[in-house]
């Protein structure tokens, strides 16, 4: 099955009002290289206004509640984030994980809260440094899709992203056969819980992508295009990577 490159970047908790420039050349890109798909997730309080300045590029959210409502003081609910003008959320970031103790099961709720609004969803996993170098990358990443992937999940709303917690902002990068096999077992994992779905499901690597390394690492077979950080705060950063996944 031939599936699209999605090129998404993920601005984290960086950005202001004046980064929003970087979104012009951006959407520039997007244009002009028609058959990649590219997206920017920004922080909720540039949604609005992303969303309004670049009409015909995907601006998403970082995170969503898993309800649609309530007294959850300081969250923000996807039927919010929808309003403001997002198309898609992250949910399961590995720096969710990692600073705020969020679980699978917690990314498979906010991944349904999503759905359930209509937004389309970018699922993270991956280890951590001293999960693989005990050898347990694999399993742990059988497992994060196993008790997060959503039982109607297909690929016309929903993204896996293999992000190495170990790779991400450190220029550090698994080699090429590395992340071909972790796409694989991610692949033949999510090929055992929802069937033939799965095939139209893309798996996108994260991890110090750049324009330099990202025509190889997508032409790995099962990389479906790139979550990417730090590059995506800028054009000349991030650009390169969309022609990357052009060919």
């Amino acid at each position: 099955m031939t599936r699209r490159k999605l090129v998404a970047g993920n601005w984290k908790m960086n950005g202001d009002r004046s980064a929003l420039a970087e979104l012009d050349a951006i959407a520039a890109a997007a244009v002009a290289n028609p058959h990649v798909d590219v997206a920017v997730a920004v922080p909720f309080t540039l949604i609005e206004r992303a969303a309004e300045r670049t009409p015909g590029l995907s601006i998403g959210a970082q995170d969503v509640h898993e309800n649609d409502k309530g007294a959850h003081t300081g969250c923000v609910s996807a039927a919010q984030v929808k309003e403001a003008g997002a198309s898609f959320v992250i949910v399961g970031h590995s720096e969710r994980r990692g600073d705020q103790g969020e679980t699978s099961h917690d990314a498979w709720a906010k991944a349904a809260a999503a759905h359930r609004q209509g937004l389309n969803v970018i699922l993270c996993c991956g280890e951590t440094e001293a999960e693989r170098d005990a050898g347990r990358a694999e399993r742990v990443v059988q497992a994060q899709v196993e008790k997060s992937l959503p039982d109607n999940a297909d690929g016309s709303w929903l993204t896996l992203a293999y992000e190495p917690r170990w790779a991400i902002g450190t220029g550090r990068t698994p080699t090429l056969d590395e992340i071909a096999a972790i796409h694989a077992i991610a692949r033949a994992k999510m090929r055992h819980m929802i069937g033939d779905k799965a095939d139209g499901v893309r798996i996108l690597y994260g991890g110090s992508v750049t324009g330099e390394n990202a025509a190889a690492i997508m032409a790995v077979e099962n990389v479906d295009g790139a979550l990417v950080g730090g590059a995506s705060l800028t054009a000349a950063k991030f650009v390169p990577i969309i022609e990357g996944a052009a060919g």
